[in-house]
């Protein structure tokens, strides 16, 4: 999934291996959530709340589909139900996230739900070759 992999800031052809023991190492901090359709994975997210006492009011959000099902409604599910335990059930106050800034179908789903542009990270990103600019966006609750 070249859609899939280009988006995110990890290294193409993961092994099955590696994130189950990324999903195994991980703890209470950590809100696991996938979406199925008709027995296959379509997208994943994870919500974790940060360590520090001085930041457990905040948490940051991922987030992944397979290509063939970008734009039909399943990452803002995803997005919601991750928004609504940090809402509901952790109390945050903050929820943040990096995004390549040229990848306006993301953008547009977490403006849509609440999220704006804390600043740029120029060129912090690479992939396909070419770096690329970062946006740090985050919804805040106070």
């Amino acid at each position: 999934m070249p859609g899939f992999r280009w988006g995110t800031l990890r290294m193409p052809f993961e092994m099955v291996e590696q994130v189950e023991r990324r999903i195994a190492k991980s703890g209470q901090e950590t809100t696991w959530i996938v979406a199925e359709l008709d027995g296959k994975v379509v997208g994943h997210g994870s919500l974790v709340v940060q360590g520090s006492p001085r930041r457990s009011h905040a948490g940051e959000i991922n987030i992944g589909l397979d290509d063939a099902f970008v734009g039909k409604g399943i990452g803002s599910a995803i997005l919601g139900a991750l928004l609504d335990v940090a809402d509901n059930w952790r109390a945050l106050k903050r929820v943040e996230l990096t995004v390549y800034a040229d990848n306006e179908p993301a953008v547009r789903l977490y403006t849509s739900h609440g999220f704006e542009v804390e600043g740029r990270h120029v060129k912090a990103g690479f992939t396909d070759g070419q770096y690329h600019d970062l946006l740090s966006m985050a919804r805040l609750r106070f």
